[in-house]
């Protein structure tokens, strides 16, 4: 299928300018050809935080320890209550594969997990990591409290057990659920699939870094495109007005469509 792609063009650089990246094309777009069946649209870390009546989103609610610490929820909601479920029923319908990027435990309880877990077989050892240091391990007991402050811990422990995928991007039982990127390599090399286009959170933090995502996938030889208004980033406070997070992450990714874009070219090749 034809559909429209903007990618971002890094030249040509005014070196002379007192901001030499302000001469600069910017963004670009063409039409691209996307291949239905060597394509997976990948969900990556959709959850129900927000959406569950057991995990409403708001300022004096049992579970307020998620929201004070993770300014994004608030972009996430709209996105997977309104953009997912006609972009994912596109896809379906025009039979591109679909496949979700979950973290455990949650994600294992799916029947599409115990596909992708015997299709993948184990994974290969790690290598040796960093050496063992005390000194490593204080300063990584400290984190926890200083990026989300140490009165909202026990909240966001107690509200753990509580999520899950949200309705709105549920698996479906032929549809893969993986949690490594072991296991999605696996299931894409079985399906001959090499194009991977995400949607979720966070474009410039899980879906570019975490197990599935674009860094690992890429180094496999994968070619990774994203939705824009499929995702969001992590803002801070900096540049949270302007979203500039989502801007400069989404710039690193080689095409990035519209669902609007995905959804009309995926309607005309339905059956």
């Amino acid at each position: 299928m034809e559909v429209r792609a903007r990618f971002y063009r890094r030249y040509d650089v005014d070196s002379s300018a007192d901001v030499p990246a302000e001469s600069i094309l910017g963004w670009g777009e063409r039409m691209l050809d996307v291949p239905i069946d060597e394509s997976m649209l990948v969900c990556m870390h959709f959850w129900n935080i927000g959406l569950d009546e057991r995990l409403p989103y708001g300022r004096d609610v049992p579970c307020a320890g998620w929201y004070r610490t993770s300014e994004y929820i608030k972009r996430t909601i709209p996105i997977t209550r309104d953009v997912m479920p006609p972009l994912l029923a596109a896809a379906r319908a025009g039979g591109m594969a679909v496949g979700h990027v979950g973290i455990g435990p949650f994600a294992t309880k799916y029947s599409g997990y115990a596909y992708a877990e015997e299709v993948a077989g184990p994974a290969p050892p790690p290598p040796a990591g960093g050496p063992e240091s005390a000194l490593r391990e204080e300063w990584q007991r400290g984190r926890g409290a200083e990026t989300c402050g140490e009165h909202n811990l026990a909240a966001l422990s107690e509200a753990s057990p509580l999520v899950d995928f949200p309705e709105q991007v549920m698996p479906q039982d032929d549809e893969p659920v993986v949690i490594s990127s072991h296991q999605l390599n696996a299931v894409c090399r079985q399906r001959g699939i090499w194009h991977l286009i995400y949607c979720g959170f966070l474009i410039n933090a899980c879906i570019m870094n975490s197990p599935g995502g674009m860094v690992d996938m890429r180094r496999l030889g994968y070619f990774c495109t994203a939705v824009r208004d499929a995702t969001t980033a992590g803002e801070i406070k900096e540049t949270a007005s302007q979203e500039w997070g989502k801007e400069v992450a989404l710039s690193s990714v080689d095409y990035v469509f519209e669902s609007s874009d995905l959804i009309t070219a995926l309607r005309q090749v339905s059956p």
